[in-house]
């Protein structure tokens, strides 16, 4: 494939097709207001992002409940408060011509000291913190759902769920968080029960045409790539997502040990079975020349991530200058402030290494 293939169309299982193979990735940026309801700053970018020819829009990480809050300045979805500022956000992704996401998060073990209270799989994880009887994690399974209907009321086409790092889907995952001995901890199958559970809950929850992804990470947290690889073969040949995210750190990234050490970390996934499924990956795709070879290594589509928080048309200006690349990191703040970003995003961009020049004012 090549550069120009980035454009071509992209069918889903259930829904509207994409209209090309760029998806803006779930970006944390701290902007919303205290309550988890969508700012001036969040409409904004929303705004921005949604002229710059994405197919498919994902806001950043939101809330399934109030005491399940990641860090300061979530969006929040977890209660009908939200909702006129969701709708807003879905009208202006569907003005500029893409399909959304609201991308559903439960802090699990991980939740912001201050804000929320920790839920952590195992008694063993955070001292003196007891794990989530079955009952509770029943509940939170509930609130998935219950936030992807509201997703829906608000008018996005789907949702994606957070698999990765260590929040509470992907905590479950883990052999090493989830030592429970109910029906959501043991097995592999046991383990992987809540994010099943959670899919096919929202499915039947929602409309036909409703869209649902999963994000999904396979480092730290004592996350198993050889079990990660099972449960997603299992997802991918019973059709339960649409979408299956691949939020790696390095797109190019190779497994260092293990089975399949030597392959790329990208390989291990793409060479599964996948039927209707859509595969993709995040992870340093700055370039058109990178996103184009990602179509060449298995992907149907590309995540775009740094490269749409410094150029928030990546797409169109791939789809002007099939040699395009992005701005040489790290740029200053002023960059960043000429291109639009609001100062809230710029100071959480600071605690990315090597994004924002030290110093720069």
């Amino acid at each position: 494939m090549s550069v120009p293939d980035l454009f071509e169309p992209l069918t889903l299982l259930h829904g509207p097709a994409m209209r090309n193979r760029f998806m803006l990735a779930p970006l944390t940026n701290q902007q919303s207001r205290p309550d988890g309801s969508a700012s001036p700053f969040d409409q904004d970018w929303i705004r921005q992002v949604a002229q710059g020819g994405y197919a498919l829009i994902q806001t950043g990480a939101a809330s399934v409940e109030a005491d399940g809050i990641s860090y300061e300045g979530q969006l929040g979805v977890h209660s009908d408060v939200h909702l006129p500022g969701l709708t807003e956000m879905a009208t202006s992704i569907r003005n500029g011509g893409g399909l959304s996401a609201v991308q559903l998060n439960h802090a699990g073990h991980r939740a912001h000291p201050e804000l929320g209270i920790p839920a952590p799989a195992s008694a063993a994880t955070l001292p003196g913190v007891a794990a989530l009887a079955t009952e509770e994690v029943e509940r939170i399974r509930d609130s998935f759902v219950t936030a992807a209907v509201r997703a829906e009321r608000a008018g996005f086409d789907g949702v994606a769920l957070h698999g990765a790092f260590g929040w509470i889907l992907s905590e479950f995952l883990s052999p090493e968080l989830n030592d429970r001995k109910d029906k959501y901890g043991g097995s592999t199958e046991n383990r992987a029960r809540l994010l099943i559970e959670v899919i096919e809950g929202i499915r039947r929850a929602t409309g036909p045409d409703f869209q649902i992804g999963w994000r999904l990470s396979v480092e730290r947290y004592g996350l198993r790539l050889d079990e990660l690889r099972e449960i997603t073969a299992e997802i991918l040949y019973r059709e339960l997502i649409d979408y299956l995210d691949l939020a790696l750190w390095d797109s190019a990234q190779i497994v260092r040990g293990g089975v399949f050490s030597g392959q790329t970390m990208l390989s291990v996934f793409t060479g599964l079975p996948r039927k209707g499924v859509r595969v993709g990956a995040a992870g340093k795709i700055m370039s058109a020349q990178r996103a184009g070879h990602l179509l060449d290594e298995g992907c149907d589509f590309v995540l775009i991530g740094r490269a749409a928080i410094l150029q928030r048309d990546f797409p169109l200006r791939v789809r002007e200058n099939p040699c395009h690349d992005s701005p040489e990191l790290p740029v200053t703040a002023q960059y960043l402030r000429d291109g639009g970003m609001s100062e809230r995003f710029i100071n959480h961009m600071r605690g990315w290494q090597s994004f924002v020049r030290r110093f720069s004012v």
